[in-house]
């Protein structure tokens, strides 16, 4: 199978292990190499470890939260992928207690990956600003 074909199949088995929380399927589709920076920690983050603090704080925040994989484009060692995310507010999200909002975002990811074909880097575009609008806790 050569690469982008890979690259394709690994993003929908990332798009089951973020939805369901997955650490064997972390293990096999992340890098423990892999580096990322995210809003909900003031450091790096690394490894399948660090990306399922991720998905467990979204979840924790969000019960019902699901990634859904809309549009994917492939090369030899990156992917880009159009999300929608949709959830409901019904836990502790950013030191924000519960308020029932139902969230439907899109965010544009660009996942990189080692010549293993495994995930070593993750870029969001629009990220958590999606999440805070339809909460009310921005305004733009």
């Amino acid at each position: 199978m050569d690469k982008i074909k890979r690259n394709m199949e690994l993003m929908k088995k990332f798009e089951i292990m973020i939805n369901t929380a997955n650490e064997k399927l972390a293990l096999e589709l992340i890098s423990n190499n892999a580096i990322f920076y995210t809003p909900i920690s003031t450091q790096p983050l690394y490894g399948p470890k660090g990306y399922l603090s991720i998905v467990y704080f979204m979840h924790k925040g969000f019960q019902d939260i699901k990634w859904k994989l809309e549009e994917i484009i492939t090369s030899n060692d990156k992917a880009a992928i159009y999300w929608t995310l949709t959830g409901t507010h019904n836990g502790e999200f950013m030191n924000i207690l519960a308020t029932g909002k139902k969230i439907k975002t899109n965010v544009m990811n660009f996942y990189y990956f080692d010549e293993k074909g495994k995930i070593i880097k993750d870029i969001a575009a629009k990220g958590i600003i999606g999440i805070l609008k339809p909460l009310g806790l921005i305004k733009i």
